[in-house]
């Protein structure tokens, strides 16, 4: 499952591979609240076809329309602006006062665009920060750090492309099928870590690395950092335990694990009898997700994705519902 971004960058080689021109709408900058994050994409096809979003559907209209009227008529990127009076705002479905900045670049057969090379270092795994000059539409590649952020500098539009957390799965069964395929579509640079040889085979995801190691080696190996995620799934403790043992003294931002409240609560005593103190175990997610009442292994890849993106975008705890403190609400009531 490729992230919404990454079908942009895709369509848009597929296009210019057909002698078709497009061009490739990036969010800038936004004021207010935006349906879209800044990086967000969008590309238009010179016939009027259209992939991604940058706002949630109106300035998209109005984006389509000019193509389609005019066509493709710039030959530099360029910046523009919606919604910077009350009238605009109202028109484009912003908030009132609400402005959301756009680069808009056109890309040809003919223009040295960079997005095939482009594609192939995201084929990788890697993170790469595209640079376009915006006086020339020059365009050039480079490794990108974790910490970059999306900006405009010196007349240079800097993007980034490519997966910016990571999250290690412990266990190949079904619900870790369907969690990595969902944190895959979500920029996640996802591995998946089961030493058992009944388990790994058939697993294949693509974009998904499997790998044949000891839980617990994988994670002191993975140097976790805060945009980094582990989640055990096997329902073994000598599996699970060890993971999470060395996951919980890390920087990772999100440490969870699969199981019944008894089980958890077994696990907890089990974490104790090692080097784990109170502040680290209670970092521990478990059981596991945000209570949505699942029951089948795609239901609960989404309650722990859920979860897990919550923590990441640092959303309060009085606004969520972990399927922990669910089912103590239930047995008290």
């Amino acid at each position: 499952m490729d992230s919404i971004d990454l079908d942009v960058l895709k369509t848009c080689a597929a296009w210019l591979d057909g002698g078709q021109r497009c061009q490739l709408v990036t969010v800038i900058k936004t004021w207010g609240s935006s349906p879209r994050p800044v990086g967000a994409t969008l590309a238009i096809c010179e016939d009027g076809q259209v992939v991604g979003s940058v706002s949630g559907g109106c300035i998209e209209d109005d984006l389509i329309a000019r193509v389609r009227d005019n066509g493709i008529e710039i030959t530099l990127p360029d910046i523009i602006s919606y919604g910077i009076s009350a009238d605009e705002a109202h028109r484009f479905g912003l908030p009132c006062g609400g402005t959301i900045e756009l680069a808009i670049e056109p890309l040809s057969s003919a223009s040295a665009s960079g997005i095939k090379d482009l594609l192939a270092r995201l084929g990788q795994g890697e993170l790469v920060e595209r640079s376009v000059t915006l006086a020339t539409g020059a365009v050039t590649l480079a490794t990108a750090q974790a910490t970059a952020i999306q900006r405009v500098e010196d007349g240079v539009l800097h993007t980034l492309h490519g997966p910016r957390w990571r999250l290690y799965i412990i266990g190949a069964g079904p619900l870790s099928r369907f969690l990595a395929q969902i944190a895959a579509g979500m920029d996640y640079r996802v591995t998946v870590c089961d030493p058992r040889e009944e388990y790994r085979s058939g697993f294949h995801i693509p974009g998904v690395t499997l790998v044949h190691a000891m839980p617990d080696d994988l994670v002191i190996d993975a140097r976790l950092d805060a945009r980094s995620a582990v989640v055990a799934l096997t329902h073994d403790p000598k599996l699970d335990d060890l993971a999470l043992m060395e996951a919980l003294k890390s920087d990772a931002f999100y440490v969870g694990a699969i199981g019944s409240r008894a089980n958890n609560a077994k696990r907890r005593e089990r974490l104790k009898l090692f080097d784990i103190t109170d502040a680290e175990l209670a970092r521990l997610h478990g059981p596991i997700g945000l209570y949505i009442g699942s029951k089948t292994p795609a239901e609960i890849a989404v309650s722990i994705m859920a979860e897990m993106t919550a923590v990441k975008n640092a959303v309060p705890q009085t606004l969520i519902m972990p399927h922990a403190a669910a089912l103590t609400l239930a047995s008290a009531a």
